[in-house]
């Protein structure tokens, strides 16, 4: 059976001397795999479609096990987060992090335009950081296993401002944060940006300024959130952290 289907690429990995096997987020089956046969071969077809964040049409011959890619139709490249490395290493984490969270085969329509409207984002030069957390939020979310940032998650009590508690999985309000004594305090406008990055669509995003310290005490605590809930070791966040820390050296000695 083929199917034409819209989609992203999240991952290729080589299959024996000349195929590719490829991970596709889908709009219409979520997350498949398929092997595009000859895509290692410089100068086969499928090597131009099968590149890292490739957004097309792709014809799948569908079956038990892994399809088969018979042809794709490019219809966004994404060629500057491709030749940017600082841009690819976000777009890397952001894809690895879906490909480990999702299921195969289950649609996941909001997730999958969620993922689209970020990898446009980037490219747009907008703030990746703000990009990476909001979408790490929504995949939370689908996961099950999200922070509660709309009350506290104890007594459900709603105030202006919240102490976040990695142990409680979200906010505390000033009568629940005895519970951990390890909760960080936040301001009015850290727990605003919390909250608007968890529920805000990324398609609205626009020029969001946030200060630097304010953006890494928000990434720090998504960070360490996810070490504690998540499932899966990510390589590319390993990277990702890599490359800030030999920025941060570089500026330093400058």
């Amino acid at each position: 059976m083929f199917e034409k289907l819209e989609g992203t690429i999240l991952r290729t990995q080589d299959y024996g001397e000349t195929h590719k096997i490829v991970t596709l987020f889908t709009r219409e089956k979520g997350k498949i795999a398929c092997i595009a046969r000859g895509a290692k071969k410089p100068n086969s077809r499928m090597a131009s479609i099968t590149q890292p964040f490739i957004h097309g049409v792709f014809l799948i011959q569908t079956g038990k096990n892994l399809g088969t890619m018979q042809q794709g139709e490019v219809i966004l490249s994404f060629r500057k987060i491709r030749e940017d490395i600082v841009k690819t290493a976000y777009t890397s984490y952001l894809a690895e992090l879906t490909e480990k969270t999702l299921d195969q085969q289950v649609v996941e329509s909001y997730l999958y335009e969620q993922f689209f409207f970020s990898l446009q984002a980037i490219e747009a030069n907008k703030d990746s950081d703000i990009i990476m957390m909001m979408y790490e939020l929504k995949l939370f979310k689908k996961a099950g296993f999200a922070p509660v940032l709309s009350q506290c998650v104890h007594c459900e009590r709603k105030e202006s401002t919240y102490a976040f508690s990695i142990q409680e999985g979200g906010f505390l309000c000033s009568k629940c944060k005895y519970l951990d004594n390890h909760a960080v305090s936040l301001s009015e406008k850290l727990t605003k940006l919390l909250q608007i990055f968890s529920q805000v669509d990324l398609q609205q995003v626009g020029n969001i300024s946030v200060k630097n310290e304010n953006k890494l005490i928000l990434k720090q605590l998504i960070e360490v959130y996810y070490e504690q809930y998540g499932s899966f070791f990510l390589k590319t966040k390993k990277f990702l952290k890599q490359m800030h820390f030999f920025s941060d050296w570089y500026d330093r000695d400058e």
